[in-house]
């Protein structure tokens, strides 16, 4: 059997497991795939954010239950890696001391450069985009929102940019528990744009395909899923925006219990969840997208190409 690798992606708002292996054909194959909803991020939009000991202590169970569902793989290698909420607390290096003190493992804090590189490599390693060769890529988190331009299948413009879905919740909206307020949505939305235009990123009037991982695009195609009876699966990869802009219509009317109600709503990320649908639109309209192609390949199956292909 070909040797499979361990990848343990500690997110913002949800630590994620992927086992993975080089199938016959040489593409990866994923052997175990699982997410725990495990916020470590509160306080992330803060000028100096710190880890809370509640964050860590649930950061830490979440990875040792990860390991443990990973150990019946016998992966010959165990990749840990932190992302945006580790990478900008003051307290980062705490946590990683922690965790390696108690698992053995050591966490690679991956810079904002990395981390969209790597986003990039999953995405490649996607046989449904296999056909493209210029595209863009956005991969939105907790903390950051990650922006790549491909060229003939080439990362030509990669960065990461501090628009993450509970930072910007933290930062605009007052009460996550309320219905939308307008002038919140509105600011939210203007800042977004504003750091967009200020990064440089390259858009240009008549854009190429663009291609959206990450947890909440993730949740937009459930919802829409469970609307039509089609299991995941099953569901068209293409988000129109106008899907979007009416599932963000719907759910600012609703309170949080009300959207943790939702049919495939993820409880955990109710709370989070119109700051990202307000960065998806935002970033549509920027960029002058009708529509998004989603993946679930982003960040742990780029490092899993990376380990497999050093074995």
């Amino acid at each position: 059997m070909a040797p499979a690798v361990a990848v343990i992606d500690i997110g913002s708002n949800s630590l994620k497991l992927l086992v993975a292996k080089r199938g016959a054909s040489g593409q990866i194959e994923s052997l175990k795939s699982q997410t725990i909803e495990t916020r470590i991020s509160s306080g992330i939009s803060q000028a100096r954010p710190r880890l809370s000991a509640e964050g860590m202590n649930g950061g830490l169970a979440a990875i040792q239950e990860l390991l443990a569902a990973a150990a019946p793989y016998l992966p010959v290698k165990i990749i840990i890696v932190a992302t945006s909420a580790v990478r900008d607390a003051t307290n980062g290096i705490d946590f990683q001391t922690r965790v390696s003190a108690v698992t053995g493992h050591e966490i690679r804090i991956l810079t904002g450069e990395e981390e969209a590189n790597l986003i990039g490599l999953g995405l490649i390693s996607d046989p449904a985009f296999s056909h493209l060769n210029d595209f863009y890529l956005f991969d939105l988190g907790g903390g950051s929102l990650e922006c790549l331009r491909f060229s003939q299948r080439k990362i030509t413009q990669a960065m990461s940019l501090q628009l993450g879905c509970v930072r910007l919740t933290e930062r605009f909206i007052k009460n996550p528990s309320a219905p939308l307020v307008l002038a919140e949505t509105t600011a939210l939305a203007l800042h977004v744009r504003d750091e967009l235009k200020r990064s440089g990123f390259h858009l240009p009037l008549v854009a190429p395909p663009a291609i959206f991982t990450g947890g909440s695009m993730s949740t937009v195609r459930a919802l829409k899923s469970a609307r039509h009876n089609l299991s995941f699966a099953e569901s068209p990869a293409q988000i129109g925006i106008e899907t979007i802009a009416d599932l963000l219509d719907e759910i600012g009317l609703l309170n949080l219990v009300e959207r943790q109600a939702l049919p495939a709503m993820s409880k955990a990320r109710a709370d989070v969840f119109p700051a990202a649908l307000i960065t998806m639109l935002t970033m549509a309209d920027y960029a002058h997208l009708d529509c998004f192609h989603h993946s679930l390949h982003n960040l742990r199956w780029g490092l899993a190409a990376e380990a497999l292909a050093a074995l």
